[in-house]
C-alpha cells in the first residue's frame, strides 16, 4: 500500500502546511530542534544536498474522526511556546499525516512562513522580547562564509525582529541579509529577475537565485505514501522508522501510544501541561519523568520500553491521570517547601518515590500543609538531602527505584502499599537499596569540601541546619569568616588552606534573612559577641556548629581543624543509615 510518490518543491510544501494538507498525527514528538540545526538545514539544500525523503500518511476523512491531529507551528519560542495547535478535521476530505520528516518540514516552515525566538545569553527565563527576541531567518548575501569548521558556505542566521524590522533587505556592518521567507513574492520570472539585477554583488546575485531556485523550483521534497487507513499500521511504521537513525526516544513513544488510546482526553496536551505547571512552580522536569512515573506506579518493569506501555495500561493511564497529575504536583509542592530549586534538585527521579507514596496511601491533597503529616514531611526531607548528597539516584536509577518500590510493596501487580506502612519507610529503602551507600571518613571529606555555589550545597547545609523557615525561602548561605576577609589570612594558613577550602563547607553555615542581615560583613569574633553573653554563648554555637575555639582570623588553622572535627562528627552521624528517622 506505500509507494513512492512524485517529488514536490519546498514551496509546494509549504503550501500544502498553510493549507492544512499536512498535519501532524498525534503521535508526533513536538519539534526540538534548536536554531543552528534549522540554519545549517537550510545551507545544505541550497548546496544541492540531499534531505533524505518523507513519509506521509493518507488519512481519509471518515478514518481521522477516531484521532486528534495538529497543526505545524509557525511562531516558535523557546521554553514559552513550544506546543502544537490542535486542529479539526471536521470538512477536510483527505489530508497527509507526517510520520517521518516533522523536525525537517517544521524547520522549512518556521523559515520561510514563521519566526523563531531563543533566550539571549545570560538574560533570565521569561517570556519578553528582552529575554527571548522574536527572530526571522535571514540569508547573508554579501559574501560567502570561508573555511568554517562544519562546512557551511551559505550563511543563514535568525536575526532578531526589532532590529531588522522584518525588512526584505536588512544592512548592518557593512553585511547585507535578505529575509529568506521573502522569495516565495516572487513568484512570477520577469519581477524576480528585475529584483536580482538591481544587486552590484554577483554574489548577492547568485545567492537569491538559488534561493528562488531551492525553494520555488527543484522538486527536492522525495516522499513515500502510506494508503492504508489502519492507525495501528501507522503506528507500527511510525515507531520501526523512528528506530533508527537519529531515534525517537522511548518516551516518545510511549508518548505515541498513549495519545493514540486515550479516548476522553488529549494525553499530549495533559501532560504538556502538567509538565507547564511543574516549570511554573520552578522546576523544569520533561514528559520522561511523568512517564516515568506512571510506569513507576503501575507496570511490573519501569524500564522504558514499548512493551512496557501496552493498550491496557495507555487506558490506566487516562482513568487515573486525574490522580496522578495531583499526586506529582503535590509532590513538587512539598519539594519547594523543603527549599529545593531546579539548580539544587541534583536528581529528578528522586521524586519518584515520594510521588508513589503519596499517590498510593491516598494522602497527596493538601499534603505539605496538613499538620498530621508534619514529621512524616520532616523524613522525607531528611531522606531525600541524604540520597541526593550520596548520589543514589545515578547511572542504575532504574534498578535503585525497583528496590526502593520493594520497600512499599510484595504485590508488583496491584501495587498495593504494605497495610504496615504508615509513614514514608525511610529506613527499611536503605535496606532495600543493593548499591553501596556506606560513608567513610574519606566520602564526608569529600563532601564537605563542597563549594559554596555547587548545586549540593544546599542539600548539606540543609541537613546540618535542619530548624530554619525553608517553607518561606528564608535561609541564606554564609561563609562563617566573611569572604571579604580570606585576603587578611595569615600568609600560612592561606597557603594551607587556600580559597577552595575557605569557600567550603567546611567555613559555611546557613542563617535566616534577619540573621545574615545582622551578620553582613562582619568579623566572626565581633558577631559572636554581639549575638551572645555568658549564659547563650554555648547555645549559640552549638546551633551554628561553630567550635568554642579563639575565633580571631589569625587563629583560622585551629578553627578549621576543630570544626572539621565537629562537620565529620555530625555528618557521620547524620548520613548512618540507622539514624535516620527523625
Amino acid at each position: 500500500f506505500m509507494s513512492f510518490q512524485t517529488p514536490i518543491t519546498i514551496s509546494d510544501a509549504i503550501e500544502k502546511i498553510d493549507s492544512n494538507q499536512f498535519l501532524l498525527p498525534a503521535i508526533q514528538r513536538e519539534f526540538i530542534w534548536n536554531h543552528s540545526k534549522i540554519e545549517w538545514l537550510f545551507d545544505s539544500i541550497m548546496r544541492n544536498y540531499p534531505i533524505s525523503s518523507f513519509l506521509f500518511w493518507k488519512v481519509e476523512e471518515t478514518t481521522s474522526k477516531g484521532y486528534r491531529f495538529y497543526k505545524f507551528i509557525n511562531e516558535y519560542r523557546e521554553r514559552y511556546k513550544t506546543h502544537n495547535e490542535e486542529i479539526s478535521t471536521n470538512g477536510i476530505s483527505s489530508f497527509n499525516a507526517v510520520l517521518d520528516g516533522q523536525q525537517r518540514l517544521t524547520s522549512l516552515y518556521l523559515g520561510l512562513k514563521g519566526s523563531f525566538g531563543y533566550k539571549e545569553y545570560r538574560r533570565k527565563w521569561e517570556d519578553t522580547e528582552w529575554s527571548i527576541p522574536t527572530r526571522h531567518l535571514y540569508l547573508n548575501i554579501t559574501t560567502e562564509l570561508q573555511d568554517e569548521e562544519d562546512g557551511r558556505i551559505y550563511e543563514f542566521s535568525f536575526l532578531e525582529k526589532s532590529e531588522t524590522e522584518e525588512s526584505e533587505i536588512y544592512e548592518a556592518n557593512e553585511q547585507k541579509w535578505f529575509k529568506v521567507g521573502a522569495i516565495l513574492n516572487y513568484t512570477e520570472d520577469e519581477a524576480f529577475d528585475e529584483f536580482v539585477e538591481e544587486f552590484e554583488s554577483s554574489f548577492s546575485r547568485k545567492a537569491i537565485r538559488q534561493l528562488r531556485r531551492t525553494i520555488m523550483e527543484k522538486p527536492i521534497i522525495n516522499y513515500f505514501l502510506e494508503k492504508d487507513q489502519s492507525l495501528d499500521k501507522a503506528l507500527n511504521i511510525f515507531i520501526r522508522i523512528n528506530s533508527g537513525g537519529e531515534p525517537l526516544n522511548f518516551s516518545d513513544l510511549l508518548m505515541s501510544i498513549a495519545v493514540a488510546n486515550w479516548t476522553k482526553k488529549d494525553a499530549r496536551k495533559e501532560i504538556h501541561k502538567l509538565v507547564d505547571s511543574i516549570r511554573d512552580k520552578g522546576f523544569s522536569i520533561s514528559k520522561d519523568l511523568i512517564l516515568k512515573s506512571f510506569l513507576y506506579l503501575y507496570s511490573r518493569d519501569i524500564k522504558f520500553r514499548v512493551t512496557n506501555f501496552s493498550k491496557g495500561n495507555a487506558k490506566d493511564f487516562e482513568t487515573e491521570w486525574e490522580k496522578i497529575r495531583d499526586s506529582i504536583l503535590s509532590t513538587f509542592d512539598l519539594i519547594k517547601t523543603f527549599g529545593f530549586t531546579d539548580y539544587t534538585l541534583t536528581s529528578k527521579n528522586s521524586v519518584i518515590p515520594i510521588i508513589y507514596y503519596l499517590y498510593h496511601k491516598n494522602i497527596y491533597r493538601d499534603y505539605s500543609t496538613k499538620i498530621e503529616f508534619k514529621e512524616d514531611r520532616e523524613s522525607i526531607k531528611k531522606w531525600l538531602h541524604i540520597v541526593l548528597i550520596k548520589r543514589i539516584f545515578g547511572g542504575t536509577s532504574d534498578s535503585v527505584l525497583s528496590q526502593i518500590r520493594r520497600t512499599f510493596t510484595d504485590n508488583v501487580v496491584e501495587m498495593k502499599i504494605k497495610p504496615e506502612i504508615t509513614s514514608f519507610p525511610v529506613n527499611s529503602i536503605f535496606n532495600h537499596i543493593r548499591k553501596d551507600t556506606s560513608v567513610g571518613d574519606e566520602f564526608i571529606e569529600e563532601v564537605l569540601f563542597t563549594q559554596k555555589d555547587n548545586q549540593y550545597a544546599f542539600s548539606i547545609l540543609s541537613l546540618l541546619y535542619p530548624d530554619l523557615d525553608y517553607r518561606n525561602n528564608n535561609f541564606h548561605k554564609d561563609h562563617i569568616h566573611s569572604a571579604f576577609e580570606f585576603n587578611n589570612l595569615e600568609a600560612s594558613d592561606k597557603e594551607s588552606y587556600g580559597w577552595h577550602t575557605y569557600n567550603s563547607i567546611y567555613n559555611l553555615q546557613m542563617l535566616d534573612a534577619n540573621e545574615n542581615m545582622s551578620k553582613s560583613n562582619m568579623n566572626l569574633l565581633d558577631w559572636v559577641e554581639k549575638e551572645t553573653n555568658e549564659n547563650n554563648r554555648t547555645q549559640f554555637l552549638n546551633a551554628h556548629l561553630i567550635p568554642d575555639v579563639d575565633l580571631n582570623l589569625n587563629e583560622y588553622g585551629n578553627f578549621h581543624e576543630k570544626r572539621k572535627a565537629l562537620l565529620l562528627d555530625k555528618m557521620k552521624t547524620l548520613l548512618s543509615e540507622k539514624t535516620v528517622s527523625v
